[in-house]
């Protein structure tokens, strides 16, 4: 069976995410939803997304193909229920498509419905950008159990304290954890393969930091948290999820927040993930082009790939950040600035593309990645395609 991994109606809710990915290379929980659906499915998968995204995320076709939305994260039963399909079959919860399995893709996939096969259990789509973080104790704890089943992790060194149950600590090969406090009462920690805690961190699960990961000296950690493969942390953190290859290794506060990957957080930034006034969060949406509602009380920052803030950057509470930008200046940032702007509250100018490009490169180099035509391609092809479609501008950010 050839798996396909599609982007669906929810696009455009996930941007600026899906500006650089589609919508299954989202992390939540420790794994991506594509990491989910291979190791659950033992199988590799492909993408139907963008144009523009495809050299990098191909798609591949046989005669027989099952197609699984982009956004839904798998459970046993959705599995099993997903492999039953038949040729010429759908599978929906309440109207929504989770599922096809075909012969020939359909040019206009979203139009396109098989047979309807009603699932009956409950399903989980990460359908908002907040769901990512909102969602992700869930699903950290379902790959927890994924990832470790059948293995044996490595011992916890002495000089370490341990609350709670040891069976809810997991540390992959080749990393390291010192003189640190882990709290594990009902929930999960894992380290990833080559990770390290270093000395004076304090954990309260759940957390997940994946492989090559670092939280630096005295890092604080509180639940539903995870830490993308290859990144810093350092500082006070609380329900953030990090898709990986960013830093945030100074101290600061990050809450309620979800920050993409090549991002660099200054020293001493932080983030607002609560209104004075405790009232519902409102979040600019790209797909709306204006701020709606998400029903959260707690909500901080929303970060696409390759944004750079500078030290004491300071973020209010829901803000979203697009792609490629750098930001810098006293005082607190708009609660939405587009992509590819540089500047803060003083003012921003538009372009800078060529430095977005040479500052890739060099952070792609630092961490042994080669940054590549097809990489600069997406990036131009992006910047090109809202600069003909700009993003709706707040009436207070000031266009230098």
């Amino acid at each position: 069976m050839n798996v396909v991994l599609f982007d669906n109606h929810y696009r455009n809710h996930l941007l600026p995410f899906t500006y650089t990915r589609p919508q299954a290379d989202i992390r939540i929980g420790i794994l991506t939803i594509r990491e989910k659906w291979e190791k659950r499915l033992g199988v590799k998968t492909s993408s139907l997304t963008e144009p523009y995204l495809s050299k990098k995320f191909p798609l591949k076709t046989t005669e027989k193909n099952l197609l699984i939305a982009g956004t839904l994260c798998p459970t046993d039963e959705l599995v099993e229920a997903v492999k039953s399909l038949k040729l010429g079959q759908t599978l929906v919860k309440n109207e929504e498509i989770l599922a096809h399995c075909v012969e020939n893709i359909p040019q206009q996939l979203n139009d396109y419905s098989g047979k309807k096969i009603e699932f009956k259990e409950n399903i989980r789509v990460v359908s908002q950008v907040w769901d990512i973080f909102h969602q992700n104790e869930d699903e950290l704890l379902l790959d927890f159990g994924l990832i470790t089943k059948g293995k044996v992790s490595q011992p916890l060194s002495k000089t370490n304290v341990l609350i709670g149950d040891k069976q809810n600590l997991f540390i992959e090969e080749g990393a390291i954890v010192e003189a640190s406090v882990i709290n594990v009462k009902n929930s999960k920690v894992y380290i990833g393969k080559n990770a390290e805690v270093m000395e004076g961190s304090l954990i309260r699960g759940s957390l997940a930091l994946c492989e090559g990961s670092q939280l630096k000296l005295g890092a604080k950690v509180y639940d539903s948290t995870t830490i993308g493969p290859h990144s810093k942390v350092g500082g006070e953190i609380n329900n953030v999820v990090i898709f990986g290859y960013t830093n945030k290794a100074h101290d600061g506060f990050m809450g309620n927040s979800v920050i993409g990957e090549w991002c660099n957080i200054g020293a001493d930034t932080n983030t607002s993930n609560l209104k004075n006034d405790y009232s519902e969060v409102k979040l600019w949406s790209c797909a709306e082009q204006k701020f709606i509602k998400t029903g959260l009380q707690f909500c901080g920052l929303i970060m696409g790939d390759h944004v750079k803030c500078g030290i004491n950057t300071m973020f209010n509470t829901g803000t979203v950040i697009g792609v490629g930008s750098n930001l810098f200046g006293s005082g607190y940032m708009p609660n939405f600035v587009p992509s590819f702007l540089w500047g803060g509250p003083k003012g921003f100018q538009e372009g800078y593309i060529d430095k977005l490009i040479a500052v890739a490169e060099k952070v792609y180099k630092r961490r042994n990645v080669v940054f590549d035509e097809t990489e600069k391609n997406i990036l131009f092809e992006i910047h090109n395609y809202l600069k003909n479609n700009q993003e709706t501008r707040l009436p207070n950010l000031i266009i230098l």
